[in-house]
């Protein structure tokens, strides 16, 4: 599953990061995107998501987040 279709408040564990850009691949490592990882969606805007990772808040848009397995 991708968490694009994720429901609003689950939490859910990352499997992996499916994007060959290894700079945006090192990019949500350093929000602390990778796997293993618990993910939160807390919010969902027209074009994006804002997901809780660890105790932070990011808005990221639908085509990454298409791009992270749960």
């Amino acid at each position: 599953m991708i968490l694009a279709e994720g429901t609003l408040g689950s939490e859910y564990i990352i499997k992996g990061i499916a994007v060959d850009d290894e700079e945006l691949k090192s990019f949500l490592f350093t929000l602390g995107c990778y796997s293993g990882e618990k993910i939160v969606i807390v919010s969902r805007l027209k074009k994006s998501l804002v997901v809780s990772i660890k105790d932070a808040r990011y808005n990221i848009d639908n085509e990454l987040a298409k791009c992270i397995r749960i």
